[in-house]
């Protein structure tokens, strides 16, 4: 659970309902592909030594062979670094106020937007292919009427019950915001000031 303290412009008695990442079927994915890229240069020695080439003995293709792969195993790290603190640092927090929507671009770049919950129009939930149905995790839509006209939740567990949840907040959010105008536009007389009085035509007499 996140401390709200640590988040901008929070909000009185505002509490933290849903912590949202990507599915870890992404985790298993940046891992398969950085295993499999790490794997070439492998493959590609043991390629070389059972065909009996001397590559690594040769005065100049050897230092360079060792050096291309050093870059590429370098490479290699950096990209599945950079997903995956793309997928660990992509958040959604949803509180009974607002919703925080926090995506990472790259290492060194980062957006972080918000909505309040009574700026909500709709919200949809979507899930395609048999994987996932078969595990449970697709999309969430929220449309808006601002400029931006939706929050993506992208590739989380379990769609429909967040779905729900955040329908739920939502009219809770705009019934209490009702209540409130309600309870604050009633009570109190009104006074209406007088109007002043029209200015005479009558001759004034000394």
């Amino acid at each position: 659970m996140i401390n709200l303290n640590k988040l901008p412009n929070q909000e009185r008695d505002e509490k933290t309902i849903l912590f949202l990442r990507r599915h870890w079927l992404e985790v298993f994915e940046i891992v398969f592909i950085a295993a499999f890229m790490l794997s070439i240069p492998f493959i590609v020695i043991m390629i070389a030594q059972s065909s009996d080439i001397p590559i690594g003995e040769h005065p100049i293709f050897g230092p360079a062979s060792a050096v291309l792969v050093s870059i590429y195993l370098f490479i290699s790290l950096l990209i599945a670094m950079t997903q995956f603190t793309d997928y660990y640092l992509d958040t959604w927090i949803v509180t009974n106020e607002r919703i925080i929507n926090i995506e990472q671009k790259g290492l060194f770049s980062r957006i972080v937007s918000e909505l309040h919950l009574n700026q909500v129009q709709d919200v949809t939930s979507e899930t395609h292919g048999i994987l996932a149905t078969f595990l449970s995790y697709g999309n969430v839509h929220i449309q808006t009427a601002g400029a931006r006209e939706r929050f993506n939740f992208k590739q989380i567990d379990n769609p429909e019950e967040i779905k729900r949840i955040i329908t739920k907040l939502v009219q809770e959010d705009k019934r209490r915001h009702e209540d409130a105008s309600a309870s604050g536009g009633g009570g109190g007389e009104s006074h209406t000031p007088a109007a002043p009085e029209a200015p005479s035509n009558k001759p004034r007499v000394e």
